[in-house]
């Protein structure tokens, strides 16, 4: 049963234009001081998800990105500052990429995050997309096999520094510790400091929703944040994620332990939804399509979303088409009441749903969004609950 409403923002700055005629991806560049208003932006939406009821705030860890689409460096300074400015509010690391991270590292940071909280930032770890980011910071990421591999082994670092007094790790890419004299004793095991003093809850995407990376996640206990379309099939990596906790003996009802990500634009009818939300969504497409998270698309469409206009000629998915699949809803807000009790019927386990704005929405426009949806859906689900 659907009890929870969670959103994610990837970081993007409000931006001068916007849709497939406007500035391509790659020619936008943004000044410094723009680039910073990314704070205030989370500030606001992190007091507007507080007030109205809202479970997390996920944001996304990303680098280097001039062109102002996902522009949150830390996601752990951002939290602690975040918990601080809010009541309830969770802040959920959407996520914090490893392989650009010494493990130890990053357990030190959210363990800092997670006690100066009281355990208001939400742990969550994953491989990377950005080449850019990744394999600038020292991870592997255009080998893939390296990069899972990597990602694995720094989790079970963490995962081992998080709950243990003292421990040791010997790998394929890390000596922990290594072996070296001490104040007259040599070195063989390590005590992170301080450790998390409230229980972890850890997150993961799924994306690939590969047996190994699944069963990785079954192993450790993380949980699964789901994007929309496939997400709201059976046949995609909700079932897969299924299947995997039934091949570790657990029993599960489909959905359950994920997280289901919905873009959405709410306004008086379907038609003016739409038309409200196209540039936001063509904003979107433009920035993850070249990346593998539009699958299906020609390399006719590739090029067409790298540059400007064209689309309806290459026959670029429309919004109209992304709401009939169900990745998007666009609409008013008692059919989004019915979209998502028609989701919790073929989900009995989601617990969570995260209701999202595409890449590209202006502030103003996220806050309205955020707030209609509370004060005109979550009530129905609220009473439910109650």
């Amino acid at each position: 049963m659907i009890t929870r409403f969670s959103s994610l923002y990837a970081g993007h700055v409000d931006m001068p234009d916007m849709g497939q005629d406007a500035t391509p991806v790659n020619e936008r560049r943004h000044s410094n001081a723009h680039l910073a208003t990314v704070f205030t932006k989370t500030e606001a939406m992190a007091r507007c998800m507080d007030e109205h009821g809202y479970d997390t705030l996920w944001l996304a860890e990303h680098h280097f990105q001039h062109e102002g689409y996902e522009v949150i460096p830390n996601l752990l300074m951002m939290g602690v500052h975040l918990a601080h400015i809010t009541q309830r509010l969770k802040i959920g690391c959407g996520f914090n990429i490893a392989p650009m991270w010494h493990p130890l590292r990053l357990a030190e940071d959210f363990a800092t995050a997670d006690i100066l909280t009281g355990g208001r930032v939400v742990f969550g770890i994953g491989r990377g997309y950005h080449t850019r980011e990744v394999e600038t910071l020292g991870g592997p990421m255009l080998d893939q096999d390296a990069n899972r591999d990597y990602f694995e082994e720094a989790a079970e670092i963490i995962f081992k520094a998080f709950a243990n007094e003292s421990f040791s790790h010997h790998g394929k890419y890390w000596d922990l510790p290594p072996r070296v004299p001490y104040r007259g004793y040599e070195l063989e095991a390590l005590t992170l400091v301080p450790r998390p003093t409230h229980p972890v809850e850890t997150w993961q995407p799924i994306v690939s929703a590969s047996a190994r990376g699944l069963d990785f996640m079954v192993e450790h206990g993380i949980k699964g944040v789901v994007g929309g379309g496939s997400a709201l099939m059976s046949e995609g990596p909700v079932a897969a994620y299924q299947a995997a906790l039934a091949r570790a003996g657990i029993d599960a009802r489909l959905g359950e332990r994920l997280a289901i990500g919905i873009n959405f634009h709410i306004a008086d009818t379907r038609e003016q939804a739409i038309k409200e939300a196209t540039p936001f969504y063509e904003e979107h497409v433009k920035m993850f399509a070249p990346l593998g998270f539009f699958r299906g698309l020609s390399d006719e469409q590739l090029a067409t979303v790298s540059g400007r206009g064209g689309w309806a000629k290459a026959g670029v998915p429309t919004l109209a088409e992304a709401c009939k699949d169900r990745s998007w809803y666009c609409g008013p807000p008692e059919g989004f009441v019915e979209y998502l009790q028609e989701l919790g019927e073929s989900l009995p386990g989601c617990e969570m749903v995260n209701v999202q704005a595409s890449m590209g929405t202006p502030q103003q426009v996220m806050i309205e969004q955020l707030e209609w949806f509370a004060q005109a859906v979550m009530p129905a689900f609220k009473a439910v609950t109650a």
